[in-house]
């Protein structure tokens, strides 16, 4: 029973802050929107910030297992980088909570917003760099800082996916995937 209360709560809480955004979320808001006393939260979650983690740990979680599951070890390590991306920033692009996360973070520069959106991008970082150490112990790519490459791959797509949006039509995940084997693997010169 007090599982499904906890549960309660974390939709009700992932509803306000999708809804209404860290910042204007209250206990009382969560409380009201999962029909129970404001008391029966402070049995599972200390605070709001505790239950704004838990939901965001949860949601890092679902974000490893969607850049995992595009992972496929017969293909090259380009084209599993360029789906585990693609697959996390679509994740991105489609959950109303991190879009309002994304949102506020820029909008309103919540500090509790701000450090959860650099979790996500660590989380990010980290699982690229992971592959690339992997790639190069394999010999499919060359000596490189990890951290660095992760870094500048993670920007490359952020920039084709959502930046490349603001102004243009948006592009084909092919053509993504096509830049960004160009800009990286062969490079522009001939």
């Amino acid at each position: 029973m007090s599982v499904d209360r906890k549960q309660l709560i974390l939709e009700a809480a992932t509803r306000s802050f999708t809804h209404y955004g860290y910042k204007a979320t209250t206990m009382d808001s969560v409380a009201k929107l999962a029909n129970v006393g404001k008391g029966t939260i402070y049995t599972f979650f200390k605070n709001k910030e505790e239950l704004f983690d838990e939901i965001v740990s949860s949601l890092l979680t679902e974000m490893r297992v969607a850049a995992e599951e595009a992972m496929d070890e017969d293909l090259p390590f380009f084209e599993n980088v360029h789906r585990a991306l693609y697959n996390l920033l679509e994740f991105r692009k489609k959950h109303q909570f991190t879009i309002k996360i994304f949102q506020e973070s820029t909008d309103v520069g919540t500090p509790a917003v701000q450090e959860v959106v650099q979790r996500l991008e660590k989380m990010i970082l980290q699982f690229i760099a992971a592959k690339i150490e992997a790639a190069v112990n394999k010999g499919e790519l060359r000596e490189c800082n990890p951290e660095v490459t992760a870094f500048v791959m993670l920007k490359l797509y952020i920039s084709l996916i959502f930046d490349w949006e603001k102004h243009h039509e948006p592009l084909e995940k092919e053509e993504i995937a096509h830049l960004f084997e160009l800009y990286l693997l062969k490079g522009l010169s001939t």
